[in-house]
């Protein structure tokens, strides 16, 4: 009978994986892999916060599941998991319904012989009280055209009446990390560019934004010299950045801090801190820690059952030599487990023993929109390279660059990327619907 590999979970790793395994044990038939996901499109989830900002148009950069199966032999299998039956080795997928709350596909299960849980992470708002009610998240594309869809509300309404419109704008970002600086620094952009495109009842410098840490720096995740110079980049976009500031409530018309501070925002995005899907807690006797990642022993596999495995945000994988930390949540370490696993799951076939993943910081950069862009590289040879500017931003693209490879080929990469640059004189440089 042929291995049937089961992965949950259409991110950049779970996508990553089933194509790379289905052009090589699947195009082989050595194995039956099937991917599933809740959406029928995939968006590479770093660049949610341009679709917010208008700088990216999801529609055209989305990837189709069923497309990318046929093109690469696997299966897809629309549906979001429900629950798992380890001892009959068989993963329940919930009903799925259409946009007019039509039953489209009834409950059902699949079985596998290997199954990979790769269904990212949430946005975690710590139970702060009204955050998940005023707030709007960026986990998904749909939450990030929503907040697109309120931004340009503002600006259309404050257009048709700017002689009794006020032309303010408030935006907090709750939370100074990668996608709360990033997303910063592109709304300034979006600011700019509505009022180029004429959409003058706000002006640039009335769209006042507000990025809120808890901590005491800015991208606390990462080395301060990179902190450094993006909270001065920052401050000179305009940007206040309050430092030591924890949200302690959140109302219709502004946040509030636990030292007392009132800030405005009629928009309000909550970009702090992570945890997995709620339904991996207790996953038919699963080990997972409190933020409900799904605990896994260094070859990825459950600490509990060796047939279920799990990698990127979703996954607390140990790392070795940090007395006791995890591999941090970043699209670096889900690239390199995804590449490891498509080595596994041959070897597992085989009956051969799994390796142990370990994981390799590459650096990180941060891009600040089209002002700047900071960051390091990390090497072997070159040990750590501090960037910045022009060359930042190219390592930036790139990163999206090398994803798209690992999903399309090159040539087709490259037929996207003159794609790319023949659109960008034919369409609005901002999205403006």
């Amino acid at each position: 009978m042929t291995h049937r590999i089961v992965i949950v979970g259409g991110g950049a790793g779970g996508l990553e994986l089933a194509t790379r395994l289905g052009r090589t044990l699947g195009k082989r038939g050595q194995a039956q892999i099937t991917l599933i996901d809740a959406n029928l499109t995939h968006i590479w989830k770093p660049l949610l916060h341009e679709v917010a900002a208008g700088s990216l148009n999801s529609s055209v950069d989305e990837l189709n599941y069923v497309a990318q199966a046929k093109w690469n032999h696997f299966e897809f299998q629309l549906g979001r998991m429900a629950g798992l039956d380890r001892a009959q080795r068989r993963v329940r997928l919930a009903a799925t319904l259409d946009d007019d709350g039509t039953l489209l596909m009834p409950e059902r299960e699949l079985g596998y012989d290997s199954l990979v849980i790769a269904v990212g992470s949430t946005t975690n708002d710590f139970g702060t009280p009204g955050a998940a009610e005023h707030c709007l998240f960026l986990d998904t594309r749909d939450q990030a055209e929503r907040f697109h869809h309120q931004l340009l509300s503002h600006y259309l309404r404050a257009h048709a009446n700017q002689a009794s419109s006020s032309g303010v704008i408030n935006v907090a970002i709750v939370g100074a990390g990668a996608t709360g600086v990033e997303l910063a620094a592109e709304l300034h952009h979006a600011a700019h560019e509505l009022a180029a495109y004429g959409l003058n009842g706000i002006r640039p410098e009335n769209m006042r934004i507000t990025l809120i840490e808890a901590g005491p720096r800015v991208l606390p995740a990462l080395p301060e010299r990179i902190g450094k110079p993006v909270h001065k980049t920052l401050e000179k976009l305009g940007v206040t950045v309050l430092t030591g500031a924890a949200v302690s409530q959140v109302t219709q018309d502004a946040l509030h801090t636990a030292d007392g501070q009132e800030i405005p925002a009629s928009l309000k995005v909550w970009a702090a801190g992570i945890r997995a899907p709620s339904f991996l807690k207790d996953l038919d006797g699963l080990e997972s820690n409190r933020i409900n990642q799904l605990q896994v022993k260094p070859s990825l596999q459950t600490t509990r059952d060796d047939n279920i495995f799990a990698f990127g945000d979703c996954a607390a994988c140990p790392q070795p030599g940090s007395e006791g930390k995890n591999v941090p949540p970043r699209a670096q370490a889900a690239h390199q487990q995804a590449s490891l696993l498509a080595k596994s799951l041959k070897l597992r076939i085989e009956g051969k023993a799994l390796p142990e993943y370990r994981y390799r910081d590459y650096g990180s950069l941060i891009s600040l929109s089209t002002f700047s862009a900071v960051g390091n590289l990390m090497g072997n040879l070159t040990g750590s390279v501090m960037l910045e500017g022009w060359l930042a931003r190219m390592f930036y693209v790139s990163l999206y660059r090398m994803h798209q490879i690992a999903l399309y080929g090159t040539v087709r990469t490259l037929l996207m990327m003159l794609g790319d640059r023949i659109g960008r004189s034919t369409e609005p440089r901002l999205k403006l619907h």
